[in-house]
């Protein structure tokens, strides 16, 4: 023969497969076996690397900047990237990436880019002290190419994304996040533990999922904002564990031993939503035969969480501005001022601010709900969650319908990376339920979801991609022009654009400058 079927199979080929079928089964087993074989092979890597280095140049002494490029540039090329020097300077190193190491594949593995932030930043924090790394693009995210940032100083990293690194020490930001993920899952299992003689059987812990670098900081706003008594809008797509997070806030805060009462506004019809919001009196409306306690008179010193926020009728927004800036309530029937504490966590899965400018919600109850705003991430934002969800759904579904399936397989997995998830987790959790009553065996190999066709796919998400960054700069433009006066100049300037430019978009947008520059003749 001619040609040898074999003549690919490299050693660096051999590993690089051997390291993507172990993040498969490392995957598969959830919590943090995937981020700890990343690291473990990371920092082993690293330093034989560097060790490798030194002695083919000479090197004895700690590395300069322009010796770290070439040692991290050659490492990369060696092993198949196509990495370049794009700027250079004592205190920040950029490379880009148009071809990465693993192929194609690496576009399911995500998680494998930690690789390339714990080598660099390893060997940059042994020889300059401090590093953080900052993945701008991906190409396992599908970005089309890699944008790498090396700091190397605490002073040029502040304000940037990445992992720090110091001397040895790799990613201290894991173990801070690891922690505080620990006692706020802790904090709700003791609540759903001391309710679970009330609970149904079925029901199971409440857990977040928070392994993307978006739900991570989640996580460090409820545990800022959770002891204060600030009001906090919940903003996300339906199902995307809106719920979840506000017995998150409840249950790290001061209120966590009092009631946490969840209530969805958009499923009690209109007639009857500020009598179960706020209580009737006897003979206050024909059926109302006895006193009835609303459900703010039932959270007393708890949390009352109100889901469709948005839903609401204008009656129901002005009794419930009179209670967040009053503190006090009459029911429906009633003369009877009543004087509550109760913490407000509202939803939505709109946005309220358009709504606000079309005049079908109150401005002034916006502003008092709108005190903290946490936006929850969708499914398609936080493709490094879905291993770790897949496992935890797989779970409670194995405990529901004693099955003992362990892991998805291969093919499943790419399947559920491949889909965009518009009902999101809950959807996810519907999708894993079905399938899962069809499983046998340990391994779940065929998944009850149907993909769409490839063409179909692109032109949607053009489409989609296409209106989604309209709506984000339209948004921005708006929000500069309000922080500048309509001043067009230091918009451009904040925008990073021309003038002219600014002036295009305010005509695409059918944005009219002079309602900017009244606000300010108005302030």
């Amino acid at each position: 023969m001619s040609n040898n079927p074999l003549s690919e199979l490299t050693p660096i080929f051999f590993l690089q497969t051997f390291i993507l079928e172990l993040m498969h089964a490392s995957e598969q087993q959830g919590q943090k076996h995937c981020e700890q074989l990343i690291e473990h092979i990371a920092k082993t890597a690293g330093c034989f690397f560097e060790e490798t280095y030194r002695e083919n140049t000479h090197k004895n002494e700690q590395l300069d900047i322009e010796s770290y490029i070439e040692l991290i540039l050659g490492i990369k090329n060696n092993i198949g990237g196509k990495f370049s020097l794009v700027s250079t300077n004592q205190d920040c190193i950029t490379v880009t990436n148009s071809r990465c190491p693993f192929g194609e594949q690496v576009t399911n593995f995500p998680e494998l880019c930690r690789m390339t932030s714990s080598v660099f930043g390893g060997v940059a924090a042994r020889n300059f002290g401090y590093a953080k790394v900052e993945i701008k693009k991906s190409i396992a995210r599908r970005d089309g190419r890699c944008d790498v940032c090396i700091y190397t100083t605490p002073q040029a990293a502040k304000g940037h994304a990445g992992m720090e690194y110091t001397d040895t020490t790799p990613v201290k930001e894991i173990k801070d996040i690891d922690e505080l993920h620990c006692r706020i899952e802790t904090s709700m299992q003791r609540l759903w533990h001391k309710q679970s003689k009330q609970i149904s059987k079925k029901d199971q812990p409440p857990a977040i999922v928070a392994k993307s670098s978006m739900m991570q900081k989640i996580l460090q706003s409820i545990e800022i904002v959770a002891p204060t008594l600030a009001t906090v809008l919940i903003q996300g797509q339906t199902g995307v564990g809106k719920e979840l997070i506000a017995r998150a806030v409840h249950a790290m805060s001061d209120r966590s031993q009092k009631p946490f009462i969840a209530i969805n506004c958009g499923a009690i019809p209109e007639s009857l939503i500020e009598s179960a919001l706020f209580g009737h009196e006897k003979g206050a409306f024909t059926g109302a035969i006895e006193v009835h306690q609303g459900y703010f008179e039932r959270a007393e010193g708890g949390t009352l969480f109100l889901d469709e926020i948005d839903s609401l009728s204008p009656a129901a927004q002005t009794r419930l501005l009179r209670v967040i800036q009053e503190g006090e309530l009459e029911r429906v029937g009633g003369r009877q001022t009543l004087t509550v504490d109760v913490r407000i966590i509202s939803a939505t899965n709109q946005n309220l601010e358009h709504l606000v400018k079309q005049d079908l919600f109150r401005n002034d109850l916006y502003y008092r709900i709108n005190v903290v705003c946490l936006s929850i991430p969708s499914l398609a934002e936080r493709a490094e969650d879905l291993p770790y969800l897949v496992q935890l759904i797989i779970q409670r579904l194995n405990k529901r319908y004693h099955k003992e399936i362990e892991s998805v397989s291969r093919d499943v997995m790419q399947k559920i990376r491949a889909y965009h998830w518009p009902g999101n987790v809950r959807e996810l959790e519907n999708i894993l339920e079905r399938s899962i009553l069809f499983a046998n065996g340990k391994e779940m190999n065929e998944l009850d979801l149907e993909l769409p066709t490839e063409t179909k796919s692109i032109v949607e998400w053009k489409d989609v991609k296409e209106h989604t960054l309209a709506k984000i700069e339209q948004s921005f433009l708006e929000k500069a022009l309000k922080q500048h006066h309509g001043n067009i100049k230091k918009v451009a300037e904040n925008m990073g654009i021309t003038s002219r430019a600014v002036y295009a978009k305010l005509k695409k947008y059918k944005i009219n400058l002079a309602d900017y520059r009244r606000l300010d003749r108005e302030s």
